[in-house]
């Protein structure tokens, strides 16, 4: 089954989880073409029309993202929000990749593409 971004956004975060390898990085970033690896983290910044949009959207995605308990590094400012995944706890604690980033990367497109039209 290829991956794309509606199984990922239909998925879960499991643990225990494991860093993914760079083909596996490629395949799951090709499902996701508006983010982009940065410093070993999955990320994307998001445009908004003022900061009461900014920050519902980082309400929504408080929420859903809590739901698997995988949460992300936020930047908010007043018409922007970067953010950018990882997940400390693979490759013996140094960090790296897993699906649950791309799992909540989807997650975070999906209730973007929802939003109110400006």
């Amino acid at each position: 089954m290829s991956i794309t971004a509606s199984t990922l956004a239909a998925s879960r975060c499991i643990q225990p989880i494991e860093a993914l390898d760079e083909a596996a990085i490629a395949s799951h970033l090709a499902a996701l073409p508006d983010w982009t690896i940065e410093g070993g983290k999955l990320a994307r910044s998001f445009a908004f029309g003022n900061y009461y949009e900014t920050l519902a959207f980082v309400n929504a995605i408080a929420w859903i993202i809590h739901a698997d308990d995988h949460h992300p590094e936020l930047v908010v400012t007043y018409n922007r929000c970067s953010v950018k995944f990882d997940t400390h706890s693979v490759n013996q604690g140094r960090g790296g990749l897993s699906a649950n980033d791309f799992i909540c990367a989807a997650k975070v497109d999906a209730i973007f593409a929802q939003r109110a039209p400006a």
